[in-house]
């Protein structure tokens, strides 16, 4: 009899589970360890191509990725986003739409992997993509195990058609899956904020999306709420503690390149993005991009503020209006500081060190002002700083320790 029930109750639960109404945490709870450790760098094909995605667009990305530099300044993962899937086979497989890739993924990523790079994939926590394409829902550790099998790197899963299922549990489901299926893989939470992933997704994901999609604009809202890179930055002060090593803050992938801004604009864009250590994952076209397009998205210095592997998310200090000051701490007892102007006149900014550096409690005045853009050295913490920022941009500064620095 109590074997019988037993049995029973052992039944239940894997329905639960499936049907995503109870977490699973008594089957693994737990993700891989050291992945993901800085914020991940590379790029994405959704905000550039959407669905309309081929084996020979990827492989020219990948290409790409190395022959302008992008590679060697730190981006590593290529993700294919919704639209490569077409269906399921009699036993449950996913298949690869044999027009789109008519060599199957596990060929586009061994070609992706030869190039010295990483090979990302897209899904969706619900029975159907955004796109209407076949989701995971009820095939998570089947799913994973074919990732594994192709040699996928970095899962990005979404959370359309999700119905009545619990996020923190359909989340749980799939990492859980993951690490069954034994190949370590970054995995990317987009369920766009709507239940603060931020307060549950710490031990699940290795990064979380905090708003709904971004835009090619400054600040602009589409009818499906969608917004503007400055409306997400809005989004992300008060985050700053839950991001850290293995687990990040998502303010979405990058706009820069897409023709929506100005070259001074993606430069604001590109900034905050590194101010906040947020995930770098272009979104255009680099197989034919601008030199100023490219010169952004590789500016190793701009890039180190990100990366810096004490893993701060930089905060926002002032707000006066248009004209906003942000401060990232980093290793070694540095800061950077971005000077952001909102609006559509230039604003003379001036700025006494003292009591920035007394704030995160660096006593000692001895810093070098670096100008990340400009390349070079603009003063000292000793003097008083003065700088005209144009509108919609940014100006950003490393301050670097002297030899007299403590």
């Amino acid at each position: 009899m109590e074997f019988g029930y037993n049995l029973r109750m052992r039944k239940l639960l894997l329905i639960l589970l499936i049907l995503g109404l109870l977490s699973p945490t008594m089957v693994f709870a737990q993700k891989f360890k050291n992945l993901a450790m800085t914020p991940p760098m590379g790029w994405n094909s959704w905000n550039r191509f959407g669905p309309k995605i081929n084996e020979k667009l990827i492989e020219e990305i990948a290409d790409a990725m190395v022959s302008t530099g992008m590679r060697d300044a730190g981006y590593r993962y290529i993700v294919i986003d919704d639209g490569w899937q077409i269906g399921r086979d009699k036993n449950g497989n996913i298949i690869v739409n044999p027009k789109k890739f008519p060599h199957g993924i596990k060929a586009l990523a061994d070609y992706v992997h030869f190039r010295g790079l990483k090979f990302g994939i897209y899904s969706d926590a619900g029975r159907k993509t955004c796109q209407g394409l076949p989701g995971s829902r009820g095939y998570e550790y089947q799913d994973a195990r074919t990732y594994a099998k192709w040699g996928v790197d970095y899962l990005k899963y979404d959370w359309c058609s999700h119905g009545k299922q619990n996020s923190e549990a359909s989340y749980k489901l799939m990492r859980d899956a993951l690490y069954k299926a034994g190949r370590p893989i970054v995995f990317s939470i987009c369920e766009w904020g709507i239940t603060k992933p931020w307060l549950w997704a710490k031990d699940i994901g290795n990064l979380w999306r905090t708003t709904d999609d971004i835009q090619d604009c400054w600040d602009c809202v589409n009818e499906w709420g969608g917004m503007g890179w400055t409306l997400i930055l809005d989004r992300q002060v008060g985050l700053e503690k839950y991001s850290g090593p293995g687990h990040w803050n998502d303010p979405d992938m990058l706009e820069v390149g897409n023709g929506g801004m100005t070259t001074g604009e993606y430069k604001a864009h590109f900034s905050m993005w590194c101010m906040l250590a947020a995930p770098l994952m272009a979104g255009n076209d680099i197989r034919n991009m601008s030199d100023d397009i490219r010169n952004i998205l590789i500016n190793k210095e701009v890039i180190a503020i990100d990366q810096d592997p004490l893993g701060k998310q930089g905060v926002k200090i002032t707000d006066i209006g248009d004209y906003e000051i942000w401060v990232k701490e980093l290793q070694g007892k540095e800061l950077a500081v971005a000077l952001l102007n909102r609006g559509l006149t230039p604003i003379d900014a001036v700025i006494h060190w003292k009591t920035i550096l007394r704030r995160f409690k660096l006593e000692n005045n001895n810093y070098k002002l670096r100008d990340l853009w400009e390349k070079k050295f603009v003063g000292a913490t000793n003097k008083v700083f003065r700088v005209k920022i144009p509108s919609h941009s940014v100006i950003l500064l490393r301050l670097v320790k002297t030899k007299n620095t403590d």
